[in-house]
């Protein structure tokens, strides 16, 4: 299984971007979102390493931890890339079940409904994975290194920017579900998870921007 992980993920960019804009249907919306995120993990790591050694004896040991959490989260966001696009194919697979007859009909009616389950929890792990290193980027951003704070900035944005896009992939597998008050608590929760991360990144954002002009003075 790793190793069909590994595959999709250790693709070229331009390979993986090919494929994106190619007319298939993987990698989608969804794996990008999720590359998204992990380019994000990237930034605020770099910025993480970067605040180390002696000028930054104060901050290194929670650079070091951020460090760590944020290789996690990458991770994170690598198996989510390859769950998306099992989640798709799962659903297609559930549409072309057969539908002669009426058992036939509920078990596929079924099948779609477990499908699109599947389909909005992977975005919806994604908003969290992108709440959670949002909170830790917060956490760092007044102690890193003022010399690439910006890329610290860039990875707030592009975590933010990651829950935005998985966001519209848990709306457009809600209007799948007929169970409407699923349907509710799923979209209340992803409500409620992009709320906090466009909170936590205008607050990294407003610290970034504070310390560079602090240093332009």
């Amino acid at each position: 299984m790793m190793e069909q992980q590994n595959a999709m993920f250790d693709r070229t960019i331009r390979s993986f971007v090919q494929e994106a804009g190619a007319a298939v249907p993987t990698p989608g919306g969804g794996s990008v979102s999720a590359l998204v995120g992990a380019l994000g993990a990237a930034m605020v790591s770099m910025a993480a390493n970067f605040t180390q050694g002696a000028k930054f004896a104060g901050a290194e040991a929670a650079m070091k931890e951020a460090v760590g959490r944020l290789q996690d989260w990458t991770r994170d966001c690598e198996d989510l890339l390859e769950a998306d696009v099992a989640s798709f194919e799962r659903y297609m697979s559930a549409l072309k079940l057969p539908k002669s007859t009426d058992e036939e009909k509920q078990v596929r009616a079924q099948a779609i409904q477990d499908a699109a389950g599947q389909a909005i929890e992977v975005p919806l792990a994604l908003i969290r994975v992108c709440r959670d290193a949002l909170e830790q980027t917060v956490r760092i951003a007044e102690s890193a290194n003022p010399n690439v704070i910006s890329d610290l900035g860039i990875g707030a944005i592009l975590f933010e920017s990651a829950a935005q896009s998985a966001y519209l992939t848990v709306e457009i597998n809600l209007a799948s579900l007929k169970d409407e008050e699923a349907k509710q608590r799923y979209d209340e929760r992803a409500a409620a998870l992009l709320g906090e991360t466009a909170r936590l990144k205008e607050q990294a954002v407003t610290a970034v921007r504070g310390i560079i002009w602090r240093g332009s003075r």
